[in-house]
């Protein structure tokens, strides 16, 4: 079993916070596609409802993704996140079955 760790993470915000989530996550994208064990890094919104934002994350081993987690800014939105969301994320783990285009 490989030891890269993906997920699908889904945000579902509140409405007069939508913009504000996207502005603040927006920052954020480079900064993690830039840390060692990132392979791949998308932020996604729902074009049928814009509440919903979809994130896309695979990390070289939980290890690189456990210091992704544990960022400041990371930890201060873990802790400030409802203020943001209608209702706590839903994460699902995810099996990487292709080759990662980021080198393409």
């Amino acid at each position: 079993m490989s030891e890269i760790q993906g997920f699908i993470l889904q945000a579902k915000t509140r409405p007069e916070k939508a913009d504000a989530f996207e502005a603040l996550f927006s920052g954020y994208v480079q900064a993690s596609r830039a840390e060692p064990g990132c392979i791949e890094y998308h932020m996604l919104r729902d074009k049928q409802d814009p509440t919903l934002f979809i994130f896309y994350e695979i990390w070289q081993s939980q290890a690189h993704l456990d210091v992704h987690s544990n960022l400041p800014h990371m930890a201060k939105f873990r802790e400030m996140r409802m203020e943001y969301l209608e209702r706590d994320f839903d994460i699902r783990a995810i099996d990487m079955l292709s080759p990662s285009s980021a080198s393409r």
